[in-house]
C-alpha cells in the first residue's frame, strides 16, 4: 500500500493537503483550549466566594471558641457566632458548586469543539486520501496482472482526452492501435493511466 504518489506534482499536493489538515487540527485544539480558559474565568467569582467563605467561617469559629471562654455569657455569645460560621460555610459551598459547574461546562465545551473540529477536517481530508490509496493500489495490481497493461491502456482511452496529448498518436488512431495490440501504444497508454494515478511504471 502506497501512502503518497510517485509523481512529484501529485505528491506535493498530497503533502500540502496533509500539512493543512494537521495545521487545522492543531488550530482547532488551540482554539478549544482558549475557549476553555475563557470559560474558566467565569469560575473566578466562585473561587473568591469559596475562599472568602472558608476564611470567614474559620474566623467566626475561632471567635466563637474565644467567646465561649467568657464567664457566664460565653455560651450565649458562642451561639450566634457559630450560626454565622455555618452561614459562611454555606457561602463557601455555593462558591465550590459554581466552580465545579463552570469546570464541567468548560470541559464539555472544549471536548465538543475538539471532536467536532477534528471530525470536520477528517471528513474533508480523509475520504479523498483513502480513495487515492485504494485507486493507486488497484491500478498497480492491474498493471502487475496478466493483460493489465491492456486494461490500463483502455482506461487511458476512455479517460480525459487531454491526457493523451503528450502521447504521439499512431497512424489510424489510438483505439485502432489498441485493438491491433500494438505493444508500444499500449505501453504508452498504460503510462498515461499510471501518471493520472500518480504512479510510475
Amino acid at each position: 500500500m502506497r501512502l503518497y504518489a510517485q509523481t512529484p506534482a501529485r505528491r506535493s499536493r498530497q503533502v500540502v493537503a496533509d500539512l493543512i489538515a494537521v495545521a487545522l487540527i492543531a488550530a482547532a485544539v488551540k482554539f478549544a483550549l482558549v475557549v476553555h480558559h475563557a470559560i474558566m474565568l467565569l469560575a473566578e467569582p466562585g473561587r473568591k466566594a469559596r475562599s472568602a467563605g472558608d476564611s470567614l467561617a474559620g474566623d467566626l469559629d475561632d471567635a466563637g471558641d474565644a467567646a465561649s471562654k467568657v464567664p457566664f455569657v460565653g455560651g450565649s455569645l458562642k451561639k450566634p457566632l457559630r450560626s454565622a460560621a455555618d452561614a459562611a460555610t454555606g457561602l463557601s459551598d455555593a462558591g465550590q458548586s459554581l466552580e465545579d459547574l463552570v469546570g464541567r461546562v468548560a470541559l464539555l465545551a472544549t471536548a465538543a469543539l475538539i471532536v467536532l473540529s477534528v471530525a470536520f477536517v477528517l471528513v474533508l481530508w480523509l475520504p479523498p486520501r483513502l480513495r487515492w490509496i485504494r485507486r493507486s493500489t488497484t491500478t498497480r495490481r492491474l498493471l502487475d496482472a496478466p493483460g493489465g497493461a491492456d486494461l490500463l491502456a483502455l482506461r487511458a482511452l476512455t479517460g480525459p482526452q487531454r491526457d493523451l496529448a503528450a502521447v504521439p498518436a499512431p497512424p489510424g488512431g489510438f483505439a485502432d492501435a489498441w485493438r491491433r495490440g500494438d505493444q508500444r501504444v499500449i505501453a504508452d497508454l498504460s503510462r498515461v493511466t499510471l501518471r493520472r494515478a500518480g504512479l510510475r511504471p
